[in-house]
């Protein structure tokens, strides 16, 4: 009788998933010692794709990332505590690149906490890493701007060095600074910042530089928010000024309104290069914002913009809430934009997250491994949802002895990129995590942000495979999560 009920409640999952794929490509049997379902493909062969999902780093905010002369893309981002840098080939798989530790706030001085947005510069030869911190009292009152630098012409190699806070004879509130390098050599630094010590409105402010650490003239206000997508919320704010230059136009694209709202969003104001840009009338702030929610992507802000690898194309890289309402819990998002006639970026609307993007020109295809084309045992199974990729994906991970196991192959031995688009909906908000074993040898564990059931993130990895096949075993960690795909790829 127990033979025949397992045998029952097998047949109707099979009918409640609707598919005539798993009819025809999967076995189903059952073990007598566990009553546990077990389902077996009789093939893993992947699809080898041109696409990617939008989330490049499935937790963080102000991102900056910037393409080298030695190809290779940089990135840092806000961590709170200290100033970390990542390198890698794409873009797109920067969260799995190789990082370092570059600075780490002390315990004591006008730097110690609340470490935002750090922007790392090339600049006459040499590295500098701009960033916002507060005092060890970490009231936002005190937030300055600071530098670090590094002579080395690899910034993975040697130290950044203090050079100190920079600023102007104001000495007012500061977070966000940026570079504008003029194509005459003169450098600018642009900043939110403050007109008095009251938190009434975030102000962008211009000045010169005599050197990459140094502000030499006083500052120039050159924008304030003035429309109502802008004043909203209060305080009321213009921050995170990015600059990109094209047929003689400069482009600031900045984030305004609420941070912690979905309402945040980009706005636009440029200037002539050959204009004096200490004038703040040289500076037109568009009407319009460029860049807001939709397409269920909520408060996009505090964005920078690259290259495709080879650089035929134009990309903009920023954050957005994890989920509506989700406020200063975000995401990294990326893609592609054009240009108006004006040369201003037209930006469009975010992509859907549950929509692919071709992958930036001049990086490599990816090998696509279905969830649900994986051997399972233990509790997971297979099931339709229409944000998966494929129609289907895998949950029900949930016992300490669940296991989803893959085998890849792969053309050469060599250090590989593992893409892992998951979904963490755990109750109470809950940190997620899975245990993958590769080999029967390397045990990583899987970090997976909560962001909701079916509000799909990715956890990458690099690692190193054989040539041929590699067996991949998830298991189950910290509370919940679901898998619907892995993206596997060389590192070259």
């Amino acid at each position: 009788m127990k033979k025949f009920n397992m045998l029952i409640w097998i047949f109707c999952i099979v009918l409640l998933r609707g598919h005539a794929l798993y009819t025809d490509e999967i076995q189903q049997f059952y073990r007598d010692d566990s009553n546990v379902q077990v389902i077996e493909p009789k093939s893993q062969t992947p699809s080898n794709v041109n696409t990617f999902y939008n989330v490049i780093a499935q937790d963080g905010a102000d991102p900056w990332v910037y393409k080298h002369t030695d190809g290779l893309y940089y990135f840092t981002r806000t961590t709170g505590g200290d100033v970390r840098i990542w390198r890698s080939r794409s873009f797109t798989s920067i969260d799995a690149g190789e990082s370092r530790i570059v600075w780490r706030s002390p315990n004591s001085g006008p730097a110690c906490r609340a470490v935002w947005a750090p922007e790392i510069h090339f600049i006459q030869s040499s590295w500098y890493i701009y960033f916002a911190a507060t005092t060890c009292d970490d009231k936002n009152e005190n937030h300055r701007m600071f530098v670090i630098e590094n002579t080395n012409a690899d910034p993975f190699t040697g130290t950044f060095t203090w050079k100190g806070q920079i600023t102007d004879v104001t000495n007012k509130w500061a977070i966000d600074g940026t570079v504008l390098q003029h194509p005459s050599g003169q450098l600018y630094f642009i900043w939110s910042g403050w007109q008095g010590d009251v938190n009434e409105r975030q102000i962008l402010y211009i000045a010169q530089m005599s050197n990459p650490w140094t502000i030499s003239s006083s500052r120039v206000e050159i924008a304030r928010p003035i429309y109502n997508w802008e004043t909203n919320h209060f305080p009321y704010i213009n921050e995170g000024p990015q600059v990109t230059i094209r047929n003689g136009i400069i482009s600031l694209v900045y984030s305004a309104s609420g941070s912690w709202t979905n309402d945040y969003c980009l706005g636009l104001i440029t200037a002539f290069i050959n204009s004096d840009l200490l004038i703040a009338s040289s500076w037109n702030k568009h009407p319009h914002p460029i860049f807001r929610s939709g397409n269920s992507i909520y408060g996009p802000g505090h964005q920078s913009f690259t290259k495709s690898r080879d650089d035929r194309e134009d990309w903009i890289i920023y954050h957005s809430a994890r989920y509506s309402g989700s406020g200063w819990t975000r995401q990294i998002r990326a893609q592609q934009f054009t240009w108006n006639m004006d040369s201003t970026p037209n930006l469009g609307s975010p992509v859907n997250p549950n929509i692919p993007i071709h992958i930036p020109s001049g990086d490599q295809n990816r090998d696509r491994y279905e969830a649900e084309y994986a051997r399972h045992f233990n509790g997971p199974y297979a099931h339709p949802h229409s944000s998966a990729s494929n129609g289907f994906k895998m949950g029900y991970i949930d016992y300490p002895d669940s296991i989803v196991q893959f085998t890849i192959q792969c053309p050469k031995a060599g250090t590989y990129v593992i893409v892992i688009r998951n979904a963490n909906g755990s109750a109470g908000n809950g940190h997620a995590t899975h245990w993958l074993t590769i080999n029967d040898v390397s045990q990583i564990e899987i970090p997976i942000v909560n962001s909701g059931w079916n509000m799909w993130g990715a956890s990458m990895i690099r690692v190193n495979l054989n040539q041929g096949p590699n067996t991949l075993i998830f298991k189950k960690g910290l509370n919940f999560a679901e898998i619907d795909f892995i993206d596997v790829f060389l590192d070259e």
